[in-house]
Order: C-alpha cells, then structure tokens, then sequence
C-alpha cells in the first residue's frame, strides 16, 4: 500500500502528526543512558535495545519514526538500525530513514535500492541538488515515500537557500557570471528554496495521490515559520516533514502553518527532545528514559493538535 495512505490512516487513528528522530549517541551531553551501555557493553545490543524501549512506550502514540543513519555508521551499527525498523514494522509504525542521498544514474539507484530494499524504510529524504537525475530511480518505487530538502531547519540554511535566483533562457551556458541589464524586468528573481519548491511541483505532477496528497514530499524547518507558511502554498499536494521542534526551538505554533484546514499535509520530527527527554525532565530518573519519551510525546500532541485542529 502506498506510503502517503498508510500515513494518512495512522495519523488519522492516533490523532498524532509526532514523528520520533532515533538518533543513538553513546557519548556526549543527552546520551544513551549508561546504565544500559553498561549493561550490553556492545553499541549494537545498547543501541538496539535503547530503541526498542522507546518503540514499546511510544508506538500507540505517534505513527511514525525517522532513524537518522550516519548515527548508526558512526558506531558500526547498521545491523542496529535494520533491526530497529523491522521492530518498528511489527508495531505497526512506519519508518522514514534520514539517509539525505544525493547522486545521479546507478549510483542513485543503488542508494534507492538500499533505502527500500535492503532496510525495508517505507520513506526516505533525499538531497535534490543533482537535479531530477537523482530523484527518478527514487520515484520508481511508487509506494515508497520521498521528503525533498526544500529549506532545512538549520542556522546557516539561509547561506545558499535563502539566496536569489533566476532561469534565463537566452543566457548561454558558457557564461558564468550576467550584467543585471541583461536580466528582463517582467522576470522575478526567487530565492532558492523557492525554486527547489516548484521543481518538486513539477516532479510530481503525475503522481497517484491520496487524500490530494502524493509521496513525494518536503523538508521544511519549523524553524523559518513564515517560509513554511510561504511553502505551503506552492506544494500543496505534498507531505512535509517538519524538523527543528523542541531541541532546536521551534514550537507548536511555529509548525501550524505546515498543515491544512483538516490538520494533515505534515508531520513534525522531534529527535533529541522526545529521546533524550529525561536528561532535561528531573521527574525521571535515567532508568526510565522509555517513560521521559512518552510523556514528552503526549505533551508534544496535546499541543499541536490544538494548534492544527486534528
């Protein structure tokens, strides 16, 4: 069954849009709790179970959970993070893997291949900055899930995204740099972001959609609120992931704009706020980390929802 119904379904019955980031650190401020490293002293079992804890008490909760995977090659746990979205399959959750890939031709292929096929996400995100060489063998698995990066939550996002710029097509590609007279004044310069915007429109125009949405969706970061509010309008047909709430910031107003008048069109990522909650929460000792995330997802639903009307 496509990706974008089966989500639509689960945010439906959970009356949830929280998607779970599951990104396992074993070091650092809001880690892995130590008693667990301590007790696998392996961080394949401590990662695997760490995850599997927070699956158990969250999974009635959200529809949704998105591994990050450079967390899981950092510590040589790729077999980990396999295993967590099989898990994460037998509780009825769907997974979107954080992969970010960008490539062209069978080199993009492989990284589709390996994304559905080998780890079995039911979505991915993609890095779209090679243009649609690089989306295509990932359309071609139709049921599969696609978040383009569109404008990301990030500080310095604004260094390339935020910048102008036009198509001309009377300027020769050998040219690398235009005087502004040659630019005509019925063109409308638009900022980078935008324009990735309206390829991914263009992308998808074909595309199956369910509930007037299709699988190919946008990152956008809940942190920049009002191009969020712009976005929406010029991609309306598709899913946007929303990162940057709790950790990063952004609140539960912030990410309203993302969605329709029915409360769907968006989910909204929190990684380190909802995994690592305990560190922050002195009512839960490390030992129930699994319960730290629960109570965090509950207050994160309780507040969106009122801001979205689902």
């Amino acid at each position: 069954m496509s990706f974008v119904r089966n989500l639509m379904t689960l945010i439906k019955e959970k009356k949830s849009v929280v998607c779970m980031g599951l990104d396992p650190r074993l070091e650092g401020e809001g880690l892995i709790p130590s008693h667990l490293i301590d007790q696998y002293n392996d961080p394949i079992d401590t990662i695997l179970n760490f995850n599997k804890e927070l699956i158990d008490k969250t999974h009635e909760l959200i529809p949704i959970i998105k591994p990050q995977i450079a967390f899981y090659e950092k510590y040589d746990a790729l077999s980990a993070l396999k295993e967590t979205i099989n898990y994460a399959h037998k509780k009825g959750l769907l997974v979107l893997l954080d992969s970010k890939r960008n490539d062209i031709g069978s080199t993009s292929e492989a990284y589709a291949y390996s994304n559905f096929r080998i780890f079995k996400a039911d979505a991915c995100t993609i890095n779209a900055y090679l243009g649609i060489d690089g989306i295509k063998p990932f359309i071609q698995y139709k049921n599969k899930g696609k978040f383009i990066l569109v404008k990301t939550s990030n500080p310095s996002s604004i260094d390339f995204q935020d910048l102008f710029s036009v198509g001309l097509d009377n300027i020769s590609k050998e040219e690398f740099e235009i005087d502004i007279d040659k630019v005509d004044n019925n063109l409308k310069l638009k900022r980078n972001y935008v324009q990735m915007a309206e390829l991914v429109q263009k992308w998808a125009k074909n595309l199956e959609k369910y509930d007037n949405y299709h699988n190919l969706g946008v990152v956008i970061g809940a942190t920049f609120p009002n191009e969020l509010k712009f976005l929406r309008k010029i991609i309306n047909n598709s899913i946007i992931l929303i990162p940057g709430y709790g950790a990063q910031g952004a609140t539960a107003k912030d990410v309203k704009f993302g969605f329709d008048k029915d409360g769907l069109g968006a989910i909204v990522n929190s990684s380190r706020g909802i995994t690592y909650a305990y560190a922050k929460n002195n009512d839960y000792p490390p030992e129930k980390f699994a319960e730290a995330a629960e109570y965090e997802i509950k207050k994160m639903n309780l507040e969106i929802n009122k801001e979205i009307n689902l």
